[in-house]
């Protein structure tokens, strides 16, 4: 192999591996926000449980319930 040949094998291979390098940030960045969606979610979950939570506490109060 001359130099040439050598030069390009070797351009290649950055190619090969910096298009690797950005699959993998990519992949990772999905993994976040479908983790992030999940995280607010199941916050928004907790929020909505917790408002149903003080609004039968207040019919109870109140009387509203019966």
């Amino acid at each position: 192999m001359d130099n040439s040949q050598n030069v390009g094998y070797q351009a290649g291979q950055a190619k090969g591996q910096a298009q690797e390098k950005g699959n993998q940030m990519m992949e990772k960045a999905g993994n976040a926000a479908q983790s992030a969606k999940e995280t607010m979610q199941e916050a928004g979950q907790q929020m909505q449980a917790t408002a149903q939570g003080a609004a039968d506490a207040v019919k109870n109060a109140t009387g509203m319930n019966k």
